[in-house]
C-alpha cells in the first residue's frame, strides 16, 4: 500500500503529482510531501520530499547535488546600482563563470579542497576538474545577480532599510553530476524489479557498500557547492570592498538524515528548501520577481520543507519554440532589470507566480524580507540545463 503523502498548491501538473504518487508506492518509503513550486522531473518531482527507511534514493536527491542558493548584503549604497552598474557588472564577470565545463584557470582556494577526495572512485577522479571549476556557477537555472534588498523590522540582525545584495544559484558542478549519474546507474542495475516508471526512483541500502559511498559523496558535494558559493560571494566582496552584514544560504538537492514521528529516517528534498522551525531560508521567484528571506515555521506535515523556487510551468523546449525576447525585453526594462545574459528556457514567463507560491505555503515559511533583482547574469541559452 502507498504510504500518505500530501501537496501544496492547487495547481500542479498531474506529471508531478503521479511522480509523487508513485514515489509513495516504494517499500523504502515512509511518508512524502510535494511543494507549491512542483513540476516533473526524474523519478522525484522537482518540489518532491520523500521520507526513506534505511534507503537513499539517488534520483531523489537529483542530479545537481547540493544545489545551493546565497544571498549577502553587503554596506554598500543601494544607489550603486543605477550611480555605478558598470562595476558591479564588472565585479560579476571576473570573479565567477558560466556555462557546462566553465572553469578558472588561476583556481580559487578553499578549505573544501583539502577534504577527503578518495571517499568514493568517482570523486577520487573528479578532484582536479573539481577545483578548476570552484567558484564558478554553470548553466540552466544558475544565477548571480545584484539587486535592492528590503527588510522592515530589524528581525534579521540590521536595521530595516534597503541595502545592495549579492544573490547567487549554483551547485555541485560537473563533479556532482559525475556522483549522481554512477550512483544512479548502480542503483538501477540493482532494482531491475522496478516497474518503467520507477525505474528512476531506484535506491541503495544505506548499510550497503554502495550506499555508504554515495553518501559520503554527497556530502561530500554539500561541502564543495558551499564552497563555490563562498569562493563567488568572497571574490566579488573583495573585488568591490565592500563588507558583508548579512548572509544567509540553504541546500536544496539533497538528503538528510532526521527524526520525523519518532524514527529516523533519510529525508530527500529535491527542489525543496530545509525549513524547520527558525531555520532561515532564500526562496528566489525569476530573474524578474522578487527573492524571499524566510523563517521555517517546522510543519511536521511537510516534513519542515518548504518551496525552493516559484516553479516552471513552461519546459524548455516549449520555450525556445513559442517565445521570443521582443516579448521579454519590455518586461525586463519595466522592471529595471538589466540582464546580462541568458537563455529564452529562463525568462520570466517560464515560472509561476512566486508571490502565489509563496500564499500556498504561508503555513510552512514566514517572509522576513525581499529581494528585487537589477543586474543578472546567467549562462546563454546555447547549452544543456544542469537543474
Amino acid at each position: 500500500m502507498p504510504v500518505s503523502w500530501r501537496q501544496w498548491g492547487d495547481d500542479l501538473g498531474p506529471g508531478a503529482v503521479e511522480q509523487m504518487a508513485n514515489a509513495c508506492r516504494l517499500p523504502v518509503a515512509v511518508r512524502g510531501a510535494l511543494m507549491a513550486d512542483a513540476h516533473q522531473g526524474y523519478g522525484l518531482p522537482i518540489g518532491g520530499v520523500l521520507a526513506t527507511r534505511g534507503a537513499v534514493i539517488p534520483y531523489a536527491v537529483g542530479v545537481d547535488i547540493a544545489c545551493r542558493v546565497k544571498l549577502s548584503v553587503y554596506d554598500m549604497p543601494v544607489a550603486t546600482l543605477d550611480d555605478d552598474p558598470g562595476t558591479l557588472k564588472e565585479a560579476i564577470e571576473r570573479e565567477t563563470r558560466f556555462g557546462v565545463g566553465s572553469s578558472f584557470k588561476n583556481r580559487r582556494e578553499h578549505g573544501v579542497m583539502d577534504l577527503d577526495w578518495s571517499v568514493t572512485e568517482v570523486t577520487r577522479k573528479s578532484r582536479d576538474r573539481a577545483w578548476s571549476q570552484l567558484g564558478t556557477s554553470g548553466s540552466g537555472n544558475h544565477f548571480v545577480e545584484f539587486g535592492s534588498f528590503r527588510v522592515d523590522h530589524a528581525r534579521l540582525g540590521i536595521p530595516a532599510g534597503t541595502y545592495l545584495a549579492l544573490l547567487s544559484h549554483s551547485g555541485s558542478r560537473g563533479t556532482g553530476a559525475a556522483v549522481a549519474s554512477h550512483f544512479s546507474k548502480l542503483a538501477m542495475d540493482l532494482r531491475r524489479e522496478l516497474p518503467r516508471e520507477m525505474h528512476h526512483l531506484a535506491w541503495l541500502e544505506l548499510d550497503s557498500g554502495a550506499g555508504r559511498e554515495y553518501w559520503a559523496a554527497m556530502e561530500l558535494m554539500g561541502a564543495y557547492a558551499a564552497a563555490n558559493h563562498a569562493c563567488i560571494h568572497r571574490h566579488v566582496s573583495q573585488r568591490l570592498g565592500a563588507r558583508v552584514i548579512l548572509d544567509v544560504e540553504n541546500h536544496h538537492n539533497f538528503a538528510w538524515k532526521e527524526v520525523h514521528d519518532g524514527e529516523e529516517v533519510v529525508v530527500h528534498r529535491k527542489g525543496a528548501t530545509p525549513a524547520g522551525e527558525g531555520v532561515l531560508g532564500v526562496i528566489p521567484g525569476s530573474m524578474a520577481s522578487p527573492t524571499y528571506v524566510v523563517r521555517g515555521l517546522g510543519s511536521r506535515d511537510s516534513m519542515m520543507s518548504a518551496a525552493h523556487g516559484a516553479g516552471r510551468v513552461m519546459s524548455r523546449t516549449k520555450a525556445k519554440k513559442t517565445l521570443a525576447w521582443a516579448d521579454v525585453r519590455p518586461m525586463l526594462a519595466e522592471r529595471r532589470v538589466d540582464l546580462m545574459s541568458a537563455g529564452l528556457d529562463e525568462v520570466p514567463m517560464v515560472y509561476k507566480d512566486i508571490d502565489r507560491v509563496m500564499a500556498a505555503q504561508r503555513d510552512l515559511v514566514e517572509p522576513l524580507a525581499a529581494f528585487a533583482p537589477r543586474i543578472v547574469k546567467m549562462a546563454p541559452g546555447t547549452e544543456p540545463a544542469e537543474d
